[in-house]
């Protein structure tokens, strides 16, 4: 696996070669392959190779130095660095999803314009990816109440309402969830007992802009947050007392924060896991931190609160 420094420029250089993935069913659809080969050609990449997932031979014509160009929501994205970190290539983003989370992380531009001449400038920065099994994942993986979303919302209400879709599955879901049982381990924590939902995060934003506190894409750690069933008001009111402080809960009955390198969730039963919005497999979980093993485009890598401090282990883990 390929290891790179934190931030560099690429070099300029004739054997590079762009690589544009569309997802035309990514979000509302109107940021199709011809909208971005416009951009990108203002931007000078002109006539970059354009392919998509469905087609087969290409992956194996990526190279190094090469850039593989991903439009598209978190899923697709998922599946572009699974390529680029296998072939050593410079992961870039053109965020045409529904949540977007992942491009939170790198700060990238809302402007078009803006974010194909930052692809076109070649400044990038290093990333964690979140391996478990077969699989990796980028943003977060779910158990329990926090997969509805991913598993029944969808269609028409998704391209409507958007990132809001994910909020208004779980307020509408929240009161006919009992929880399950199950037990999380990091290096410097174990616990047990019954959730409603578990969280594993590599990155800072999930559910379409709902930061983790003391957070960042590239801090070597996973983010574990596990919430106990609740009455509706005691979570809403903890969810805003999170949010609007922006630090992990240092005194709270209702949610736990825990942070490692490695971590694993184990339940009673099986329960269903999803990844960066898609479903997966199924418990028990194992997830390993790969800090800054994939490249990507971007101005910087984005910390929620006291990432730093968190990541140097102060502090390590809330459990209460």
């Amino acid at each position: 696996m390929a290891t790179y420094p934190e931030s560099h420029v690429k070099g300029e250089t004739s054997a590079m070669t762009y690589w544009l993935v569309c997802n035309p069913k990514a979000g509302d659809g109107e940021r199709d392959r011809e909208f971005w080969l416009a951009h990108l050609a203002d931007a000078g990449i002109r006539n970059p190779e354009c392919c998509d997932f469905e087609e087969t031979g290409w992956e194996a014509q990526i190279r190094e130095q090469d850039t593989v160009i991903i439009a598209g929501g978190d899923g697709s994205v998922n599946m572009a660095a699974r390529l680029c970190r296998e072939k050593g290539a410079t992961l870039a983003i053109l965020p045409s999803g529904t949540a977007n989370d992942f491009a939170r992380n790198l700060d990238l531009p809302s402007r078009p314009e803006d974010l194909c001449e930052l692809i076109a400038s070649g400044t990038t920065q290093t990333v964690d990816v979140a391996d478990y099994g077969e699989g990796i994942f980028l943003n977060v993986a779910h158990v329990g109440f926090g997969t509805l979303p991913a598993r029944e919302s969808g269609g028409a209400g998704k391209k409507f309402f958007g990132r809001f879709t994910y909020g208004l599955e779980l307020l509408r879901r929240l009161d006919a969830k009992r929880g399950f049982r199950a037990t999380i381990r990091c290096e410097k924590g174990v616990v047990s007992g019954r959730w409603l939902t578990i969280a594993v995060a590599s990155g800072a934003f999930f559910g379409g802009g709902n930061e983790i506190p003391e957070a960042s894409a590239n801090d070597g750690q996973l983010d574990v947050i596990a919430v106990r069933p609740r009455p509706v008001f005691q979570l809403l009111f903890t969810f805003l007392m999170v949010r609007l402080s922006k630090r992990a809960p240092s005194r709270t009955s209702t949610i736990i924060h825990m942070k490692g390198q490695h971590c694993s969730v184990q339940t009673t039963k099986p329960k269903t896991v999803t990844a960066d919005g898609d479903v997966v497999t199924k418990t028990p979980l194992d997830v390993t931190c790969s800090r800054g093993s994939l490249r990507v485009i971007g101005p910087t890598v984005v910390s929620t609160g006291d990432a730093g401090e968190a990541a140097a282990g102060i502090p390590d883990t809330f459990c209460h």
